[in-house]
């Protein structure tokens, strides 16, 4: 059961969000909407997987995903216009809110910085380093999904990995039986700060976050070994990394490994049960223009299309066995998507004519295609969805929004942006 987030329980749902970020942009084609009624030039280089839904097929490589698209919704007629790296995934990640806030810093503004009830913080960050140190090298751009916009930066996301000694600072050393003196308790904690001080940009909001997370007991969620072996191995994605000769023509390649993403989306399960109400873990590696040093479809598709396959497909059936399906709303997508066409040196370059989105729980209508490409994959033919209707799906899952319009302490562009925003009507 999730611990309900927020001060008001009328405004914000006992529900959470993770948001599954592609960073690079992944193609819509290769992804969920393979195409291959299309000319060999456009459809998916790689084929397709029959799924559960009659007539619907995905990507050839994310055959665990296709056995579970009656528990998902996909949207084939995503569009926001944007080809650009940094413009986009601001844009994606604030749901093209005029304020510039990404939608997590946008709830925490409403449901608080922590949750009042476990002292987690309500908005978090998963990059790789967060499922530790031997992680550290891989590559992540959190800046680019959890800008404030116009909050103050206290709303950004907290992010386990910041410092290398991030969860070792988060423990208070003291002799068992000293917990109740509080002179050797405040000089604990500001030893805690100092050691943090040098480490995170806003001191006052992390330590705040830090001291609530070791007094109420939720440092464990951070402690994936605290789970069944079992479960860990569903999860784990480590032995899929590029080929040793990806790697020497690649340089960058081993970077993109995705090695850690089985964590990242166990940690995510695992905080979103503790009361965080969003999380989002990135995954990098997809942008797959090809020629001589950078990935092409065939180098990239094969490393990153597995593990975001078993790492997501072991997220949703571990929300199905533990009670959380219809309580966590998982959302996979990326900046933007990839030109339709095959390029001349193998790859498809930038394209925010039509991106991959994909839902999974969260008590929406799932089992569904939304919307459809026109016949080149390039374009929505029907039923196009904005970036607004992705900030009212998330925004309408995890708050009341009829009782959020009588909350009187919100800045009032906030207030309008989330309750002006229109969910994607087929999933409601």
């Amino acid at each position: 059961m999730l611990a309900l987030a927020g001060e008001n329980s009328s405004v914000v749902r006992d529900k959470a969000v993770v948001v599954l970020n592609l960073q690079g942009g992944p193609s819509q084609v290769e992804t969920f909407d393979p195409k291959m009624t299309a000319p060999r030039e456009y459809r998916a280089m790689f084929g397709e997987v029959k799924t559960t839904l009659p007539g619907i097929t995905f990507g050839a490589q994310f055959p665990m995903l296709a056995k579970l698209a009656h528990k998902m919704a996909v949207v084939r007629s995503y569009r926001h216009g944007i080809g650009s790296h940094g413009p986009a995934a601001l844009h994606v990640a604030a749901g093209g809110n005029p304020t510039g806030a990404c939608m997590a810093s946008l709830y925490a503004r409403v449901a608080g910085i922590t949750n009042p009830k476990t002292g987690i913080p309500n908005n978090t960050i998963v990059i790789p380093a967060a499922a530790g140190s031997q992680y550290k090298d891989l590559s992540a751009v959190p800046q680019r999904v959890t800008d404030t916009g116009s909050l103050p930066p206290t709303y950004k996301a907290f992010d386990p990995s910041k410092g290398s000694t991030l969860l070792d600072d988060m423990k208070l050393n003291l002799p068992s039986g000293r917990f109740d003196n509080r002179r050797e308790l405040l000089q604990q904690f500001d030893k805690l700060r100092r050691n943090v001080d040098t480490q995170i940009e806003n001191v006052s909001t992390f330590e705040q976050q830090a001291i609530n997370i070791v007094l109420r007991g939720m440092s464990t969620a951070f402690d994936l070994s605290k789970e069944d072996s079992r479960t860990i191995e569903r999860y784990d994605t480590g032995q899929i990394k590029p080929s040793a000769s990806v790697q020497k023509r690649n340089s960058y390649a081993k970077q993109f490994s995705p090695v850690a993403l089985g964590k990242q989306m166990l940690m995510a399960r695992r905080l979103v049960e503790a009361g965080c109400g969003f999380v989002t873990v990135t995954c990098t590696g997809w942008d797959m223009h090809g020629g001589g040093k950078e990935y092409t479809i065939t180098d990239g598709m094969p490393v990153q299309a597995p593990a975001v396959d078993r790492a997501a497909s072991a997220f949703i059936e571990d929300l199905i066995q533990r009670g959380l399906y219809d309580k966590v709303l998982l959302v996979i997508t990326g900046e933007f998507g990839r030109t339709p066409k095959i390029n001349n040196k193998g790859g498809r370059d930038h394209w925010g004519n039509l991106c991959t989105l994909a839902f999974a729980g969260g008590g929406l209508k799932m089992g569904q295609v939304v919307g459809a490409s026109n016949k080149t994959v390039s374009e929505p033919a029907r039923d196009q969805v904005t970036s607004n209707q992705l900030l009212g799906t998330v925004m309408h899952t995890l708050m009341n929004i009829p009782n959020l319009r009588l909350r009187t302490d919100l800045p009032r562009d906030i207030q309008q942006v989330i309750t002006s925003s229109r969910p994607i009507p087929q999933l409601i």
